[in-house]
């Protein structure tokens, strides 16, 4: 089993998010296709609730990279682990709160493991814009996810 060192992930982009405010509420861009590698570029997008005290994954792709949207309306804790071994920060672990208090788009590369719980106490929304279609075209081919969050002896656990 690996151990895992805190640090930042080679490849990770982590983008802090402005809002715009006006009389009529507000706005936040998520992604533009002029900050991010063609690689990375969305070809869907939707959006999730998670509960307080909920966490989705830890799971990992092969090809797909996730570009998620943290706007609120809860904090999240991210979990990611560098798992690629080509990679010059293979090995390591990095934790983050997103969300309301602190909006950011989070785009993880196919080989990070990764995980997010709700830890604010309101339901919380998260967006995906990943750079491949959910089972394929016309959702006719496996699906990209490799899931860890059964397998009580993973690597990769949420620590709060």
């Amino acid at each position: 089993m690996i151990d895992y060192t805190d640090g930042e992930i080679h490849d990770v982009v982590v983008k802090e998010l402005r809002k715009f405010s006006d009389r009529r509420g507000w706005l936040i861009e998520i992604y533009r296709s002029d900050e991010l590698p063609e690689a990375y570029l969305p070809t869907m997008s939707y959006i999730s609730e998670t509960l307080p005290g909920v966490a989705r994954g830890p799971h990992e792709h092969v090809d797909q990279t996730d570009t998620f949207g943290f706007v609120g309306p809860s904090t999240f804790r991210l979990y990611l682990w560098d798992r690629r071994e080509d990679s010059p920060t293979a090995g390591r672990r990095m934790i983050m709160e997103v969300g309301e208090e602190k909006p950011a788009a989070v785009t993880i590369p196919p080989g990070v493991v990764h995980a997010y719980k709700n830890v604010g106490p309101k339901p919380g929304w998260v967006i995906n814009c990943p750079n491949r279609l959910y089972a394929g075209e016309g959702k006719k081919e496996p699906v990209d996810e490799i899931r860890h969050e059964d397998d009580p002896e993973s690597p990769f656990q949420l620590v709060d």
